[in-house]
């Protein structure tokens, strides 16, 4: 065995050593292997990400606060449409409408903004005349009673024209249409 080293030219201290783990020589071997541009994310990197994220977010916020809106028509759309139930079945039930809205099964919901249904009986009731909810001709849109939400602005007139009133989620042509105010 030594004669075909010797013949190869090899010997014990040609072989190479590699460094035993944990030790500082390991250590430094790796940290050579390290380049600067893999250690981490330049500033110039993290500056585009957040102007991504940033743009992505102009664009979803919008989006979802639009939906959100939509959501919450399609949910006083249907609380009404329920309550309107409730109030006819009690009409059959008691040869009359109720004088409140809380004496109906569900009366006392809220509307998706946090705020009761508005509610105002029309039938047999002299003093509701001028009350009622008015088209763009100032006529009452519903002979028998009024139910709607003030929408998200809170705020309503009679008149469904008025701007205060655009966003009103109402009941018009006796349960006919129930919708927003700005699109009967």
């Amino acid at each position: 065995m030594a004669q075909s080293e010797k013949s190869l030219g090899l010997n014990q201290f040609d072989a190479p050593k590699l460094p035993v783990s944990g030790s500082s020589v390991a250590a430094g071997v790796a940290a050579d292997k390290v380049k600067p541009d893999q250690r981490g994310f330049t500033l110039i990197e993290l500056l585009i990400a957040t102007i991504i994220i940033s743009a992505l977010a102009a664009i979803a916020i919008p989006q979802f606060a639009q939906y959100k809106q939509l959501a919450q028509i399609a949910k006083a759309t249907a609380d009404i449409r329920t309550l309107d139930t409730s109030l006819q079945l009690y009409k059959i039930t008691n040869d009359s409408l109720p004088a409140l809205l809380s004496e109906v099964p569900n009366g006392g919901i809220l509307d998706p903004w946090e705020r009761p249904y508005q509610y105002l009986k029309i039938e047999g009731n002299a003093k509701a005349k001028g009350q009622a909810r008015k088209d763009k001709f100032l006529v009452p849109i519903n002979s028998d009673f009024d139910l709607y939400s003030m929408g998200p602005d809170q705020k309503s007139v009679e008149p469904l024209t008025a701007k205060a009133s655009q966003d009103d989620i109402v009941r018009a042509n006796d349960g006919g249409y129930i919708g927003l105010a700005s699109d009967y």
